[in-house]
């Protein structure tokens, strides 16, 4: 070192004349600011695409719950595009007529409570009275609601009209059926050809494990959807009986009401369900209530332990934690659709994780031993 060098002493950290510029820092800023932009893209292109994706996904599930009918048709002569427009004008029939059931049911039913309020306020009041020794009246209610009856009425007769309303415009709603049934049918129709062409950009291996995930996903999704068509049926037709027995209103839409939420909305749907007919029997007359109450209960238990286990034990052999789990997350990502198909998408991923994972056989002792906080004795000397 020179005596310059030595009396310069350490360079000043402030000044940029004597700071040297690592050579991949322009590099590495560079890196940033592409990243940064590619996010940004990508973030705006999936926003502005978030619906076509929602309805290919929905197609997606549309097909995988419908081909093993197709299947069915065409192991027995049926052409695959024949066999698939018969069941899309099965499934439109049949889902048509029952919304138009439970929309002209409940509107009905409205109606019929408007026009019973009085009676059934004062059946109530007087219940109550009786009962706990009060002295509640009732004329400034019954008031009240004879002046809102006509209203009331009127809004009940466009509650079908107005669903859609709320959910968007008429047209966007139809066009995005139309777009699902369209997609759902190709992909349906040309499942075997869509496949093949899949795999044929794929290694052996590969190909291999998509065909599995894709068979998969079929059983799963369609063992799904035809269990829960099997227990709303039995749901409905068991609450119709019983709710003709204990003298219910509309007994039928209440039942259909309450068979096909507490099957197809997920987690909370059996509590919804049987939410309106117990307050609708309430109403009525508080023994009533009672007695829906009871049947719910008992037939949940019968739900429970044994049509669900023999009719959907199969299709959704899951955790009701990890079906909770599933449930809020689709619900965060895709709204109410998210949430109804994330039961069969979370079946679907633990059935492929369980076909790839390695289990053991348990130790018993161990478990015993874990169980009880006590460690395993020492062996004998020797």
């Amino acid at each position: 070192m020179s005596a310059v060098e030595a009396s310069a002493g350490p360079p000043d950290p402030f000044n940029w004349n004597e700071r040297r510029v690592p050579k991949w820092y322009p590099r590495a800023i560079l890196y940033v600011m592409g990243a940064v932009a590619f996010f940004l893209i990508a973030r705006g292109f999936v926003e502005q695409v978030t619906n076509l994706l929602t309805i290919i996904v929905v197609s997606f599930f549309v097909s995988f719950a419908i081909e093993p009918a197709v299947d069915y048709l065409a192991d027995r002569g049926w052409r695959r595009g024949a066999a698939t427009g018969l069941v899309f004008v099965v499934t439109f029939v049949l889902g048509g007529l029952l919304v138009f059931l439970i929309v002209e049911l409940v509107v009905r039913q409205v109606n019929t409570l408007v026009d019973d309020a009085p009676r059934m306020i004062r059946n109530a009041t007087n219940t109550i009275n009786h009962r706990f020794h009060t002295k509640i009246t009732t004329t400034s209610i019954i008031k009240q609601v004879k002046k809102y009856q006509s209203r009331l009425a009127s809004t009940a007769s466009d509650l079908g009209g107005r669903v859609l309303s709320v959910t968007g415009s008429v047209l966007g709603v139809v066009f995005n059926m139309l777009t699902v049934a369209l997609f759902s049918f190709y992909l349906t129709a040309d499942g075997p050809r869509f496949r093949r062409s899949i795999c044929s950009v794929l290694p052996p291996e590969r190909q291999r494990l998509v065909l599995e995930l894709w068979e998969l996903a079929i059983h799963k999704t369609g063992s799904y959807l035809y269990s829960r068509v099997v227990l709303a049926f039995i749901t409905s037709a068991c609450g119709w009986l019983a709710f003709t027995l204990i003298g219910l209103p509309s007994p039928l839409a209440l039942a259909v009401w309450a068979g096909v939420v507490a099957q197809f909305v997920p987690v909370i749907g059996t509590y919804i369900g049987g939410a309106l007919p117990v307050a609708i029997a309430l109403l009525d007359h508080p023994v009533k209530a009672l007695w829906v109450v009871g049947y719910l209960v008992v037939f949940q238990q019968l739900e429970i332990y044994v049509l669900s286990p023999r009719i959907a034990a199969r299709a959704m052999a899951i955790h009701p934690a990890v079906a909770f789990a599933a449930a809020i997350t689709g619900a965060e990502i895709l709204g109410p659709v998210g949430a109804f198909l994330a039961l069969p998408a979370a079946a679907i991923i633990q059935a492929f994780v369980s076909s790839y994972l390695q289990r053991y056989e348990l130790v018993d002792g161990a478990l015993i031993a874990g169980a009880s906080g006590q460690s395993d004795p020492a062996p004998p000397p020797g």
